[in-house]
């Protein structure tokens, strides 16, 4: 189950993170600092039952990055808060924790470690995951060589060798081939049916009808609604033609 309660997440831009902290020092005796603020989310609410599998959809810059951020624990929201019961795995970069110049096996074993897995469970699902990943060919080849599917290939695989009971996913089930894409999607309903309760963004609206049981729908950081997927989809496809 999760909660988001007038959650809003601010963006300051012009600090010293993007211009250096002797240059701010400067500009600010100088009276020349400017800061502009940019409001990535403002007030989303919303509430996700156990073992939905929830899309969350709007156009570019609509904040669903931001919001995946903030559900995965990644990024504090400026205002409002979240409750969320229970374990949350999140895979939002697909190139995030593992190290390009270690092979695909050692990655297996690095990334595991980050997603909170012994060693000794990487060891007993080590050949599920590697079988999964379809990159049995692939086990000593530097991951940075890999193609962004096989990354995807790779990542999901190790996210869902669990039973997390919240998962978090940005794009993932969009990337690689159509065989790969309906075995994740498979894999996904076998964890909505253990209870797993799922968050994913994607741009693929034929993905979000097909998977998703529930959507909320984001524009330009606020809710434009949420809903049973065909009406969220339907009104949102109508509000793009625009």
């Amino acid at each position: 189950m999760i909660d988001v309660n007038n959650v809003s997440v601010r963006y300051i831009m012009g600090d010293f993170k993007d211009i250096g902290i002797k240059e701010y020092l400067i500009r600010k005796v100088k009276g020349q600092m400017t800061i502009k603020e940019f409001w990535a989310l403002r007030d989303v609410s919303f509430h996700v039952d156990k073992g939905t599998l929830l899309g969350i959809i709007g156009s570019n810059g609509s904040g669903k990055s931001t919001i995946l951020k903030v559900l995965a624990g990644i990024m504090p929201p400026t205002k409002g808060s979240i409750t969320a019961n229970g374990s949350i795995a999140a895979l939002l970069e697909l190139g995030a924790g593992f190290d390009g110049n270690l092979t695909v096996k050692e990655n297996v074993y690095l990334r595991g470690a980050l997603l909170g897995y012994t060693k000794e469970f990487v060891n007993e699902e080590y050949e599920h995951i590697i079988e999964f990943s379809e990159l049995r060919e692939f086990e000593e080849v530097a991951f940075k060589k890999l193609s962004s599917g096989m990354k995807s290939k790779l990542a999901f695989s190790l996210a869902s060798r669990v039973n997390p009971d919240i998962l978090v996913l940005d794009e993932v089930l969009s990337v690689g081939d159509i065989g790969f894409r309906k075995k994740s999607e498979k894999r996904m309903r076998e964890m909505m049916s253990g209870g797993t309760t799922t968050i994913l963004v994607s741009h693929s609206m034929q993905q979000i009808r097909e998977m998703c049981t529930q959507v909320v729908w984001l524009e330009k950081g606020e809710m434009r609604g949420i809903g049973d997927t065909k009406t969220m989809c339907d009104m949102y496809e109508r509000y793009m033609k625009k």
